[in-house]
């Protein structure tokens, strides 16, 4: 069984994380591609190459420059720099369903109050040491 390449992973979870930004299921996608979810679900996995071709048609779909799909590669590229782990997770958290319907519902709240009241809570839940 064949290793998935560091880039095909970065690649697909950058395809995943706006497909679910736009809110599209995996089969719309497919579709609007001609494929089968399958297939769709093995480029966000990584398991399978996207070719040049297809991801420049991915990104027509996705309305997004096909360099969307290699922001943050990079550092990974020529080593982890100081700080990356960060960024890694904070995508691998935006590409997931549960990252970003907290995203989304988290932005709605107006009142900032509220919004610091819940990152108190989030904060106390995780274990997260009080800054001041």
């Amino acid at each position: 069984m064949r290793v998935p390449n560091p880039i095909d992973i970065h690649v697909g979870k950058r395809l995943r994380m706006r497909r679910l930004m736009l809110d599209m299921s995996q089969e719309t996608l497919a579709e609007a591609l001609g494929l089968t979810f399958q297939q769709v679900q093995k480029y966000e996995k990584g398991s399978n190459r996207v070719g040049a071709s297809r991801l420049q048609r991915i990104s027509e779909v996705l309305q997004v420059p096909v360099s969307f799909f290699f922001e943050g590669l990079a550092s990974k590229a020529t080593g982890k720099e100081r700080g990356t782990e960060a960024l890694d997770y904070v995508a691998d958290f935006i590409a997931s369903s549960d990252g970003l319907a907290l995203i989304r519902s988290f932005s709605k709240i107006k009142n900032a109050k509220l919004r610091r009241s819940i990152i108190d809570l989030v904060e106390r839940a995780a274990g997260v040491p009080e800054a001041h």
